[in-house]
């Protein structure tokens, strides 16, 4: 099956879904909040299954900036769902296709909100994800991240279709695909080969109806995260696996927004961590104590994901998942696995200290 055919099954199969959902399409409510704090609502809201507030986040970008909530839908669905509902990463995937064939469909609205509801509804895996942070920071890849920027490609395809453990067979991969063109910290520039490793994985007996949607989420997203999903669609067809939410955290509603949309990557988020630093309390005396300085915006906002920000209400529970996520919780920050615990639980419960910077920082603006 070509990839132009399977990509062409998937649009029909999201217009036919449109089509039956049309008179349900919930309506259209934008909110007053800037594209950066839209995209943090409706990712985060994603996560929680929070439909409500991910159809705000995602009306707000469909009215101010369209193509930031295409290309954010990609990634959320990549970075979020992944193999814990491939089938939701397929269809969103075929939204993405373009406004003239959205229009054909349905139309804009139709189209994302849809697309918003069946993520919200959908199992969570965030293993592509916590792969790349693993790739980029893991200790035990040290010596790879040097060795891998200059093998030769089919040196480092034999590492991606070998045995090797799933995070040296990614780091391979992210090599061979082109960390010239998909960036990642700590990685040397090596120009890639893509659709070439795209095809050889194909030959290598990847599941096409899944390569070729990864193969379009990479062109459609940019981001080096479709890559990983074969590998772990592998490593997932081996494995039991189960779902159980997150234990998050309660939150408060700060100037018409959950707390939790407050995140690292938004401005206001940022100033409400800087002024979290200034108090005193048992997570900003672990900072001092535990981190180097230079590091400590770096450190609280990885607590802060691992805490708040990246929490899921259904999340696929499977063995290799479930590796990843703990090397990239605790074993990526340079610090001690303890330490690194210890940091979590201390910022979990001083996160209604967190709310309270952000209630003050929000009011001053």
């Amino acid at each position: 099956m070509n990839s132009s055919h399977i990509l062409e099954l998937n649009r029909s199969e999201l217009a036919e879904l449109i089509l039956v959902h049309r008179r349900d399409t919930p309506t259209f409510r934008p909110q007053s909040i800037n594209p950066w704090m839209a995209m943090s609502l409706m990712q985060k809201a994603i996560r929680r299954g929070e439909v409500k507030w991910a159809l705000t986040g995602a009306a707000t970008l469909l009215q101010d900036s369209p193509e930031r909530l295409w290309r954010r839908l990609g990634i959320t669905a990549f970075e979020d769902i992944g193999v814990g509902d491939f089938d939701a990463v397929a269809l969103t995937t075929a939204g993405l296709t373009g406004k003239v064939w959205r229009k054909g469909v349905g139309g804009e609205w139709a189209v994302a909100s849809f697309l918003v509801q069946r993520l919200c509804r959908s199992v969570k895996c965030r293993a592509a994800d916590d792969l790349a942070m693993v790739c980029m920071e893991h200790p035990s890849l040290e010596a790879d991240r040097i060795e891998f920027a200059v093998l030769s490609t089919p040196d480092l395809m034999e590492i991606v279709t070998s045995e090797d453990t799933l995070s040296r067979r990614s780091l391979a991969l992210w090599f061979v695909m082109g960390t010239d063109r998909y960036r990642g910290d700590g990685l040397q520039k090596r120009r890639g080969e893509p659709q070439a490793v795209m095809d050889a994985l194909c030959d290598h007996g990847y599941p096409d109806t899944v390569v070729e949607v990864c193969r379009e989420g990479l062109k459609k997203t940019g981001e080096i995260l479709p890559a990983f999903i074969p590998l772990l669609w592998r490593e997932l067809e081996h494995s039991d696996s189960h779902v159980e939410p997150d234990n998050m955290p309660p939150e408060k509603i700060i100037n018409g927004v959950p707390s939790w949309a407050y995140g690292f990557h938004t401005r206001d988020g940022k100033s409400s961590l800087r002024a979290f630093r200034n108090m005193d309390c048992e997570t900003t005396r672990w900072l001092k104590d535990a981190v180097p300085a230079k590091d400590h915006g770096w450190v609280l906002g990885e607590l802060l994901f691992r805490v708040e920000s990246g929490g899921v209400d259904q999340r696929l529970q499977w063995t290799a998942g479930n590796c990843i996520r703990h090397m990239a919780d605790f074993e990526t920050h340079g610090i001690a696995e303890a330490e690194a615990k210890t940091g979590l639980a201390l910022f979990r419960k001083d996160l209604p200290l967190l709310n309270e910077a952000r209630h003050n920082v929000i009011s001053n603006l």
